[in-house]
């Protein structure tokens, strides 16, 4: 398997991956809240899949079923019909091998940033047998990822010392300290001014090339979609449905925010933009 480096291009078009094995399989998923008359149709006959090594974006109106997706492939949700396989094995229960982050960074206040960082390790089935016979190699690794953050030094402050932003750095830092294979992203951004979320875009492309990991980020930020992923999934309003796959091939740096203004780059967020606004619009007719 190639390298998390040789993944990517110099040039920083992000659609080689590692490998073209599928990590990630939804199959015509259907998902009710509820029984009887009374139940919700959230998600209608969906499939979606994601490469190992690769970066998914799923973009929608609020309330299109953008997280109940996410949750579904977390083993959170179970689906109504339909099959959810993550590495070729049907999800009965929640994963166990998963990195997740949502909009808020859920960070325990009593605990200093290394110590958040560190939760996982300590109910992570895989990893907390060795953590507890020696913890040296995973409090590195911990502060290793703070260091790429650029939150070298704050290891010992509490949350309530940290910015929005430095929040959610010490939150992504915590879903990939156990080397998940697969990280979800629930709107991680969104609370976030644009500013701060703008540097955060660069701090999860350096993070994803320094781990090799597969990545799923739901969103209702198309611009955010386009500068991070590989491909993008827009999805219908409730129920949703796949409307739209875009593949993401830009000739640019995605390591250079300027890129958002290249004319490829506001082609293509307005591409999935109408992809959104036309199913609303057959949809009323």
């Amino acid at each position: 398997m190639a390298s998390a480096a040789e993944m990517f291009e110099s040039r920083g078009v992000f659609n080689t991956y590692a490998s073209q094995d599928i990590i990630v399989d939804v199959r015509q998923v259907t998902l009710r809240y509820g029984q009887g008359e009374g139940a919700m149709l959230a998600l209608d006959n969906v499939s979606v899949d994601v490469h190992r090594g690769e970066f998914v974006a799923v973009v929608g109106r609020s309330g299109c079923g953008k997280s109940s997706l996410v949750k579904l492939i977390s083993g959170l949700l179970k689906p109504t019909a339909g099959e959810v396989r993550v590495d070729d094995e049907v999800i009965r229960k929640p994963l166990g091998n998963a990195g997740m982050a949502f909009q808020n960074s859920s960070l325990l206040p009593w605990r200093t940033v290394l110590d958040n960082v560190l939760l996982p390790l300590e109910v992570v089935r895989a990893k907390r047998k060795a953590y507890r016979r020696d913890p040296q190699p995973f409090v590195q690794h911990a502060k290793e990822l703070l260091a790429t953050v650029g939150l070298g030094g704050f290891e010992d402050r509490y949350p309530w010392q940290l910015s929005g932003g430095m929040k959610q750095r010490v939150s992504l830092c915590r879903a990939l300290v156990h080397e998940p294979e697969l990280l979800l992203l629930d709107e991680p951004f969104g609370a976030l001014d644009a500013f701060t979320k703008e540097e955060l875009w660069l701090v999860l492309q350096q993070l994803r090339e320094s781990t090799g990991c597969s990545m799923v980020l739901i969103t209702h930020d198309l611009a955010e979609a386009v500068f991070l992923a590989d491909r993008v999934y827009a999805m219908t309003a409730r129920p949703g449905r796949i409307a739209a796959v875009t593949d993401v091939r830009l000739d640019a740096d995605r390591h250079d925010l300027d890129t958002r203004f290249t004319a490829p780059f506001i082609d293509l967020v307005a591409k999935i933009r109408h992809d959104i606004s036309d199913t609303k619009v057959r949809a009323a007719a």
